[in-house]
């Protein structure tokens, strides 16, 4: 039976791994009578009917938020402003529009502006993905045990950011709220630095003229399959991250080189000490993310499966 709380229609935007995953989670969970999805996509749209994972499928935005009283949208941060606008005439009174970008601030300044004062705006990320894209990537448990922090723009109705808050909750994440700007501070050294580190490794190694990409791919360690992993996460959606997290990002990834060079000297001067108290330092973080939940203690190598949820976000 439906949860009397849930949403009578909940519109989703964009069926990839984060939508269809919603999709899976809302229909499992019962938060929503009926959900539609929204794809321009006609292809995504035949695998959506395809997995029964919507009650309605189409390519008409204004028809499929039509009537809805949650609409999410999960599609590339960089395309968020003209969605909005594309869409906003055709809300119902009293809607609540969210989010699943990474980036929070840019994405506030590019939705807000469109939409009408009858609807309400509650940005979320859930910080939750996997490598995988496409509405067969997605699966019902990705957000158990995963934060989502919303970042509700000032003057947002509370009673919207508790309602968007206690749908994250029946997804299965564990729900914080914070600043969008705090949010993009904060992400840009948890999550945005780490990809690109991870794409620009990559891209080394590939690079290499005295070491073939067959060896490199043969011989590749543990942590250069993590590498790997993050590395492919959809290309669209990182440059989009990127190229609206830029002040963030650029901040934290000064801070990584001066802590970098520092590193080198270490490695340079046979400075021992400060290499063993550097590592000793950042052990203590992994144990803290273990003891949260955030992730196992055992090894996994790179090979673990979907079912995790960990990842990209």
């Amino acid at each position: 039976m439906p949860d009397p709380a849930a949403f009578r229609r909940l519109a989703i935007v964009g069926l990839g791994l984060i939508g269809s995953s919603i999709a899976r989670g809302a229909r499992a969970r019962g938060l929503a009578g009926a959900i539609v999805a929204i794809d321009r996509d006609e292809a995504v749209l035949e695998r959506v009917r395809a997995l029964g994972l919507a009650d309605e499928a189409t390519a008409d935005l204004a028809a499929g938020v039509a009537g809805a009283d949650l609409v999410i949208l999960c599609v590339p941060v960089g395309a968020i402003g003209v969605v909005a606008a594309a869409m906003a005439p055709h809300l119902a009174p009293g809607a609540i529009v969210s989010d699943v970008g990474s980036v929070k601030a840019a994405v506030v300044a590019a939705a807000l502006p469109h939409l009408p004062t009858h609807v309400a705006f509650v940005p979320a990320h859930p910080v939750a993905g996997t490598e995988h894209s496409g509405p067969d990537a997605g699966f019902a448990a990705l957000f158990h045990g995963r934060w989502c922090i919303l970042t509700p723009p000032e003057g947002a109705p509370p009673e919207a950011v508790a309602r968007v808050g206690r749908f994250w909750e029946g997804l299965g994440s564990v729900v914080e709220t914070m600043s969008p700007a705090h949010h993009d501070l904060v992400l840009a050294i948890t999550s945005h630095v780490p990809h690109l580190i991870a794409y620009n490794i990559v891209g080394t190694a590939a690079d290499l003229e005295t070491v073939t990409q067959s060896e490199v791919i043969k011989f590749s360690a543990g942590g250069f399959r993590d590498f790997t992993r993050i590395a492919a996460s959809d290309p669209t959606m990182w440059r989009d991250i990127f190229l609206t997290n830029k002040d963030a990002v650029l901040e934290m990834l000064g801070r990584f080189n001066e802590d970098l060079a520092l590193l080198a000297r270490a490695i340079r001067w046979d400075d021992g000490e400060a290499l063993h108290a550097l590592f000793t330092r950042t052990r203590t973080i992994r144990r803290g993310i273990v003891a949260m939940g955030q992730e196992t203690a055992e090894p996994d190598f790179g090979r673990r499966g979907k079912e995790a949820g960990a990842g990209p976000g």
